[in-house]
C-alpha cells in the first residue's frame, strides 16, 4: 500500500503534461472524458483523497505508533476515514467512465463502496464501544477492500495480455474518445484512420469496435485494459474478502488479547456488557457468552427455544 501510494503521488498533478501526471499516465482514451464536466470533479476529488488516504493509514497498523502515541492513532484515523468516504464519492462519480465505463466495472466500483464504506461504520461504531478487538477486525477489512485496487492492475495487466494472445475481443469506442490519443479531432495517424474511415468524416459520438491489443495502436491498449478492469476489480475483491477473514481466523491469540482489553476499558467505563458491548457475535448471534479468563466458573441453565430443551451452559 505504501509502495503503491508513493507511486501515485505525482497523479495528484492531474492535468499536468509532466510525466507522472494523471493525464500523462491514465489508460489511452480515459482523459476524453474524465477531463470534462463532473468527470473531472469525480477525478480530482478521488485522487486528491485516496492517495493521502493511502499514505496515512499505513501507520495505523504499526504497533509502536499505535501504542506510544494513541493521540496520533486516533486522529489520524479520524482524518483517514474521512478521506476514504471522500474518495468512495469520487470514484462513484467517476465509475460511468472509467476504463470503458462497463456494466461490470461500475457494479464493482459500486460493490467495493458499499463494502469500505460499511466495514469503516462498523470499525467506528465498535470503537466508540470501546470494542477494540471488532474495531481492529473492521479496519483491517476496510484496509483488505481498499487493497482491492493494487490486486486488480497486476491481474488487468495479465488479462491485457491474454486477450491480445487471443486477438477476439473488442471494445465499443467513440471517435472522439480514439482522436484524443493523438491531438484531437482530425488528427488520426494515416494507419488508424485507415482502420476506421468511419471516423474521419463523422462527430466525435460515433461508435466503434476495436480490437484489443495491449502491443497495438494506443486505441487497442486502451480497449485491452478496459475490457478486463471490471472482470480484474471483481477478482481481487473476492480474493481480498477470502484472504481478511483467513488472517483474522489465523490470528486468534490478538483478537483474545485485545477482548480482554476491551474488557478492563468497558468495565472502567460502566458499560451494561463488559466484553461484549460492541457488536459481537455473543450479543448479535448465538455464540456462547464471552466471559474473561481466570473468573470463577460457574454453570447455568440456558433454554434453546429451536429445540426446546435445556443446554447447560459453561462460563469461565
Amino acid at each position: 500500500m505504501l509502495g503503491f501510494t508513493l507511486a501515485k503521488l505525482s497523479n495528484l498533478n492531474v492535468s499536468g503534461s509532466s510525466p507522472g501526471s494523471f493525464k500523462s499516465d491514465a489508460p489511452p482514451g480515459e482523459w476524453y472524458y474524465l477531463s470534462q464536466g463532473h468527470y473531472r470533479f469525480g477525478l480530482t476529488l478521488h485522487l486528491a483523497t485516496v492517495l493521502p488516504a493511502g499514505l496515512l493509514m499505513v501507520w495505523q497498523f504499526v504497533p509502536y505508533i499505535r501504542k506510544r502515541y494513541y493521540t496520533f492513532h486516533r486522529i489520524n484515523g479520524y482524518v483517514v476515514v474521512i478521506l476514504i468516504v471522500l474518495s468512495n464519492v469520487g470514484a462513484l462519480m467517476i465509475a460511468r467512465r472509467s476504463f470503458g465505463g462497463g456494466l461490470d466495472a461500475q457494479a464493482a466500483v459500486g460493490s467495493l463502496a458499499v463494502l469500505s464504506a460499511v466495514a469503516i461504520g462498523m470499525a467506528m461504531w465498535n470503537i466508540w464501544c470501546l470494542q477494540i478487538d471488532q474495531h481492529r477486525a473492521w479496519m483491517l477489512r476496510a484496509v483488505f477492500y481498499m487493497g482491492t485496487i493494487i490486486t486488480s492492475r497486476i491481474i488487468q495487466i495479465a488479462t491485457a495480455e491474454i486477450i491480445t494472445r487471443i486477438q477476439d475481443y473488442n471494445q465499443v469506442q467513440t471517435c472522439g474518445q480514439m482522436a484524443s490519443n493523438y491531438g484531437g479531432a482530425g488528427t488520426l495517424p494515416p494507419d488508424v484512420a485507415a482502420m476506421f474511415p468511419q471516423c474521419l468524416n463523422s462527430t466525435a459520438n460515433l461508435p466503434v469496435a476495436v480490437q484489443a491489443d495491449f502491443h497495438g495502436n494506443l486505441e487497442q491498449v486502451g480497449a485491452s485494459l478496459g475490457l478486463g478492469f471490471g472482470m480484474a476489480l471483481w477478482m481481487a475483491i473476492l480474493l481480498h474478502l477470502v484472504g481478511v477473514e483467513m488472517y483474522l481466523n489465523l490470528t486468534p491469540g490478538e483478537t483474545n488479547r485485545m477482548r480482554a482489553v476491551s474488557y478492563e476499558r468497558q468495565l472502567e467505563g460502566g458499560c451494561a456488557h463488559p466484553g461484549s458491548a460492541g457488536i459481537t457475535a455473543d450479543r448479535w448471534g448465538d455464540a456462547r457468552p464471552w466471559q474473561p479468563e481466570g473468573r470463577d466458573t460457574s454453570v447455568r441453565i440456558q433454554s434453546d427455544e429451536r429445540t426446546s430443551s435445556t443446554i447447560p451452559v459453561v462460563e469461565k
